[in-house]
């Protein structure tokens, strides 16, 4: 079985890494930050879209949700397409695709015009941020958490940047400046990308397509994220139980055929890579759920306003870019796995500190101590799990693996969040109180409960040693 060490640079020293790596870090954290940017810059903006292109906000919100759905079907192609003409090659094409829709988005003559080249856009960007992860352990090797984390930083900043640049091309410019500004960022990307990516694709064996897997993932996991969404309507209930159906179906067909299936399942086999698998989910979906029930409570039950819970909310990010750059020192000194298993201590402690800001009033101090505190172990669970997710398998199987991993990773937001915002319509339309708790301090408590879920996950990732 291949570990992670097999992997990595052969070097003496690891704090000097090959200066390749880094080069390859550029290249793969560029996509990735494109990616994310563009995911969230055109939100601000949907009024003003639907101004100029004369369309209903009903229509252009998909300028946003489009965008998302292709992104979602195209992510179960990525293994598959990596090993057909390696992630090189993969990596060009998608940039390309990339830079061209959005030069196509800034043209749009109609809201049609815009929602389909957002598609094409989304579909390309899907993959850019599996591929950015996969690339960065291929060349990092064991060293991954490290270089990892380090690039990590201007993808945190993605969600916070988003609005602010946004804000200032809506202010001195027309919308389409939101997509053409990606031009010159794409061609430096391409240009990076051919000058410092290795050849790869005699690297991999090339697979036929699994036709079946794909009818029954893409769709599925389209359904799963948008019904939870709308879980409240008929619409929404009808789409979660299709996805999940769906699903159930791609798992039944898929174990039967090993490793031509278009993701194999032989993969949640291995201690490792399940239980990195489980605390991805986890992580991610108590971040997102985190992120929805925080801002509500400040505003619904506070009375801030949306720019004060904005500054708020700071520290949580704050606390991500504290600690993910800290990862490879707290790695080596300690393991992987004992980070991971304090970062969620740490943000379970914090996020149990939420509770009294609900039952005895809220104190601004103490909560944004609470929300570095809890950015802060966030930070620390996700890379260490992927690295030990990614030791327990060969090269072979890398882009297999990492689409997994994204998949899994991507559909635990949603899931938590759901679960998260039923329990507390349901208790404030209720007027319920649980063991005495108001419903905010409830759903708080929920939360924190989600995260010692996510804590036993991290218990579960392997010691140095064990498979």
């Amino acid at each position: 079985m291949a570990t992670s060490e097999d992997e990595g640079p052969d070097t003496a020293n690891v704090r000097k890494m090959d200066t390749s790596v880094w080069k390859i870090t550029a290249v793969a954290m560029l996509g990735s930050l494109l990616a994310q940017l563009d995911a969230t810059i055109v939100n601000v903006s949907l009024s003003s879209l639907a101004s100029d292109l004369h369309a209903p906000l009903s229509t252009i919100q998909w300028v946003t949700s489009g965008y998302l759905l292709a992104l979602t079907l195209a992510l179960p192609l990525n293994g598959w397409l990596t090993e057909r003409i390696g992630a090189k090659a993969l990596y060009l094409w998608c940039f390309s695709i990339f830079t061209a829709s959005s030069v196509l988005c800034g043209a749009a003559w109609s809201a049609s015009a815009l929602i389909g080249f957002r598609l094409l856009q989304g579909a390309s960007g899907g993959l850019l941020a599996p591929m950015a992860q996969m690339m960065m352990k291929r060349a990092a090797g064991r060293h991954f958490t490290r270089i990892a984390g380090y690039a990590s930083l201007p993808v945190l900043l993605g969600p916070l940047l988003g609005p602010v640049i946004a804000g200032a091309i809506l202010h001195y410019a027309s919308w389409r400046w939101l997509f053409l500004a990606n031009l010159p960022v794409g061609i430096l990307a391409l240009v990076l990308a051919v000058c410092f990516l290795p050849n790869d694709r005699e690297d991999y064996v090339s697979r036929k397509l699994d036709w079946m897997g794909l009818v029954l993932l893409s769709p599925g996991l389209a359904l799963v994220l948008f019904g939870p969404e709308h879980i409240a309507s008929p619409a929404g209930i009808v789409a979660t139980v299709a996805g999940v159906t769906l699903l159930v179906a791609f798992l039944c067909v898929e174990q039967r055929k090993g490793k031509n299936a278009l993701i194999d399942l032989a993969l949640f086999r291995r201690r490792a890579f399940s239980a990195g698998s489980i605390t991805q989910f986890f992580s991610n979906g108590v971040m997102f759920a985190g992120q929805m029930l925080i801002p509500l409570f400040l505003i619904q039950a506070c009375g801030r306003s949306p720019a004060m819970m904005g500054w708020m909310m700071a520290p949580l990010g704050l606390g991500m870019m504290i600690s993910m750059p800290s990862l490879g020192f707290l790695a080596r000194r300690f393991g992987e796995r004992q980070v991971a298993i304090g970062g969620a201590l740490l943000s379970l402690i914090s996020t149990l500190a939420l509770v009294p800001q609900a039952t005895r009033g809220l104190n601004e101090a103490v909560l944004a101590c609470a929300l570095l505190a809890r950015g802060m172990g966030l930070g620390a669970v996700g890379l260490p799990a992927i690295s030990l997710a990614y030791a327990s398998i060969g090269k072979e199987v890398l882009p297999m693996a990492t689409t997994a991993l994204n998949i899994v990773q991507r559909i635990g937001g949603p899931i938590l969040t759901t679960l998260c915002a039923l329990f507390l319509e349901r208790t404030l339309q209720g007027h319920v109180e649980h063991f005495g708790l108001n419903a905010w301090a409830a759903a708080f408590v929920l939360l924190a409960t989600l995260h010692a879920i996510m804590g036993l996950a991290t218990v579960t990732l392997p010691r140095p040693g064990q498979a």
